[in-house]
């Protein structure tokens, strides 16, 4: 919003009707104006009444019109302080033209300023909220820089808003006074949108709706919209599970004609579904899922030859056998693009009679599947592959927690094959952080719900030997089948084109501070080359393994690293250290994955290699739906974790880590249950605390007390805030300043007289 002008700040009088001998005045004044402002980077007009010497009431008066009507035109800019700027383009490279403006997406991080994020350019520009021309976070903007930088950040404005990132938003229903107001549940968008009484669609106050955007804003008005569609009461758990899906526009029910076309398929395996299929239907084989889940897509098979060594196979559903391309459930598969999984549901790919039904691998039931099938020694070693459309029969349907039970008690059904596939798995484990695999292992947060969907409880899944014996498997088959297609190629410089889930090696920069945060923890990184950075990242985290600081760790370590995609470049997988590496495995809730199958069998079938960039765009497309989807699981998490806390009794005291700290306060992670909050600046009452960004604290001025990043805190919850899910902390101790600073033996600092004193703690308990 435009600042407020102040009296002294506003014209003194209007001009009287400008005559063409007064008009040639006015614009020689104003090329004179020009060229000052042009030489000044920022300035107030008392410094242009002084150069022009103007001390007449009227000729200040000019001059502020004047100033105005550049603003106007947009070669000068108003700072939310009342100063002005001048606008410059770009310095043009060397070999390079000028250019009108640089294209990028905004990210409005706060209500006052915004970053536009353009590709390939290594800072972000910092646009003031003022500067923005009406623009929203996500949108795709061109943007204009001037000669001036803020936070180590080049400066800029909107010049043009070339797409919407969204036509519809979600929020609540509240009142306006003459208008109703729609306000965002997007964090990002910090203005509501006006509804007038004739655009409510039956919305009362206090409804959850999606409102569609008639009118979008400007420096000056509001935006203005209509209700689309009222989801329901704001706060009912259903109401806000739906609202997190149309806030990340993602699909709930299926359209007509595809569920259409799912009911058409035949619900038993004709003599054609059958044919050309190897038969595994009498060897030993089993599923291993969560305890909630309905669809199977994986199982595995063993066979124990007479040579010694062992036949294992990884069955995967045959999605594509039902799913063909071009078929209205392939074209509402493609636009999903993958499964969501919400804290209380699973919003599938495909219909439910394919997904928990035909394409689920259910015990004691024939099923097409397409399988890679390996030879290997007791050792693990692999002799010999084969990969093909298979018919098998699974014998069990085991839960990982009756797996875990079985593996490590050594009685149950299937005990041998278990405890088989666990060896070979420990084996292939080894070899993976052997070639420089990393080891992340991400905390799983759990809710026990109710019939309403109040959470009863919160806990942390455990990954134990079960779950990670599939999941060695599942990348074995992954990297495997990459790595066939890429070997029937017919010309190696030219070779099969394929979908490939890739992973990027770290950001040098990222890479570099990072390492410099953690040796601050007392944890070493070497970060000379890619097998000694996984070596040491591992370490580190083994280090890191059942201390406060352990889950803090694993999560900026992830945010280090690149976000893995899929590309139809083989480049490689640096967190798994696969050379080649697919996504096979989950056709049932992956689009890929599909595509992966579809591509196999044409190559099995003899066939040339595919056209590359129209591939390339689906990956593109299913790499955008993939994200979308983890910020809405992230989402739904984060709703329940503020309302369990909510449910809380206020006076309950929690042991925290500092995870963040930022100029406006400190973020604490509950080690409990994973759930952050804020202990805001204005809340530390016993000092003034300012922030050290190079060592990632923030210190008292006048106590010189420090808070940084991996000190443990006791704090209370001070409020929470389902609309936003924040929750604001306040420290447990009294007097609202003293840290409880256990350490676990790192290494601290205090400020003293200006100096550093090390302090040093008790020794960490393993």
């Amino acid at each position: 919003m435009s600042r407020k002008i102040s009296k002294k700040e506003q014209p003194p009088q209007q001009l009287p009707a400008p005559n063409d001998r007064f008009s040639e005045l006015v614009a020689s004044l104003k090329t004179d104006l020009e060229h000052f402002i042009s030489t000044q980077p920022v300035f107030q007009m008392k410094e242009v009444y002084s150069h022009f010497e103007a001390v007449d009431k009227k000729l200040r008066t000019l001059y502020y019109e004047l100033v105005t009507e550049l603003v106007e035109e947009r070669k000068v800019i108003r700072n939310t302080d009342g100063r002005y700027r001048w606008l410059t383009e770009e310095p043009a490279a060397a070999g390079e033209k000028r250019t009108d403006g640089l294209t990028g997406r905004v990210d409005h991080v706060n209500r006052n300023f915004a970053y536009v994020v353009i590709e390939g350019r290594e800072k972000d520009i910092l646009v003031d909220t003022d500067d923005l021309k009406g623009a929203t976070d996500g949108d795709t903007v061109r943007v204009q820089l001037y000669n001036q930088e803020r936070n180590g950040h080049p400066q800029g404005r909107v010049r043009e808003i070339l797409e919407r990132s969204r036509k519809q938003l979600v929020g609540t229903l509240e009142n306006g006074g003459r208008h109703a107001l729609v306000k965002p549940d997007n964090r990002k968008i910090y203005d509501p949108i006006e509804v007038t009484p004739a655009d409510l669609n039956g919305a009362v106050y206090g409804d959850k709706v999606i409102v569609t955007i008639t009118t979008w804003p400007t420096r000056t008005r509001p935006a203005l919209g209509e209700v689309a569609r009222v989801l329901g009461k704001s706060g009912e758990h259903n109401t806000e599970m739906h609202a997190i899906l149309a806030e990340f526009e993602l699909p709930v029910t299926f359209p007509e004609a595809v569920e259409q076309e799912a009911a058409g398929i035949p619900s038993k395996l004709t003599s054609a579904d059958r044919s050309g299929r190897r038969d595994f239907r009498k060897v030993t084989t089993f599923t291993i899922d969560p305890v909630d889940a309905k669809d199977f897509d994986d199982a595995l098979s063993v066979q124990y030859l007479a040579n010694g060594n062992l036949e294992i196979g990884v069955h995967i559903a045959d999605v594509s056998h039902y799913v063909v391309p071009g078929s209205a459930l392939d074209q509402e598969a493609y636009r999903r693009g993958t499964s969501v999984y919400l804290v209380d549901r699973t919003v599938p790919m495909l219909p439910e009679k394919l997904s928990n039904n035909l394409c689920s691998l259910r015990p004691d039931e024939d099923r097409p599947a397409f399988s890679a099938v390996f030879e290997m020694t007791p050792e693990g070693k692999l002799l010999g592959e084969w990969f093909g459309r298979t018919l098998i029969h699974s014998d069990r349907r085991f839960t990982y927690e009756e797996a875990q039970e079985i593996l490590e008690s050594g009685v149950g059904e299937f005990q041998k094959e278990l405890t088989t596939f666990n060896g070979l798995a420990l084996l292939l484990r080894k070899e993976r952080f052997r070639n420089g695999a990393v080891n992340f292992d991400t905390i799983e947060v759990k809710f026990q719900l109710d019939e309403a969907g109040k959470p009863l409880g919160i806990y942390q899944r455990q990954r134990k030997e079960a779950h990670k014996l599939v999941e060695e498997f599942m990348l074995l088959a992954n990297k495997r089948v990459a790595e066939y297609v890429h070997g029937l190629s017919r010309k190696k410089a030219d070779p099969n084109t394929m979908v490939y889930r890739i992973h990027d090696s770290p950001d040098p920069d990222k890479l570099e501070t990072f390492a410099t945060f953690v040796a601050r923890l007392g944890y070493k990184l070497d970060t000379a080359n890619e097998k000694k950075i996984a070596k040491s990242f591992n370490t580190m985290l083994e280090k890191a393994e059942g201390t406060a600081e352990q889950n803090l760790l694993e999560t900026l370590a992830v945010r280090t690293m690149a976000k893995a995609r899929y590309s139809t470049e083989d480049t490689g997988h640096f967190g798994l250290a696969f050379r080649r590496y697919t996504h096979f495995t989950s056709p049932i809730r992956r689009y890929p994955d599909l595509v992966a199958h579809r591509l196999l069998q044409h190559y099995l079938d003899k066939g040339t290699s595919v056209e590359k960039e129209h591939l390339e765009k689906d990956c593109k497309h299913c790499s955008d739906r993939e994200r979308l989807a983890s910020d809405a699981e992230r989402a739904s998490v984060k709703y329940k974790q503020v309302e369990y806390m909510a449910l809380q009794d206020p006076s309950r005291v929690y042991e925290g880590v500092i995870s963040g700290v930022t100029e406006f306060g400190i973020f604490v992670e509950i080690t409990e249950m994973a759930s952050e909050g804020l202990v805001r600046m204005n809340d530390l009452k016993d000092d003034y605390y300012e922030l050290d960004k190079e060592n990632y604290r923030l210190v008292g001025e006048r106590t010189k007390r420090i808070f940084t990043f991996g000190d443990r805190l006791s704090v209370k919850v001070k409020e929470t805030n389902l609309a936003r899910r924040s929750i604001d902390f306040i420290l447990a101790d009294s007097s609202a300043g003293e840290a409880i600073r256990k350490s676990g033996g790192r290494r601290q600092k205090q400020v003293t007289s200006g100096k550093v004193k090390r302090v040093y703690t008790a020794k960490r308990r393993r």
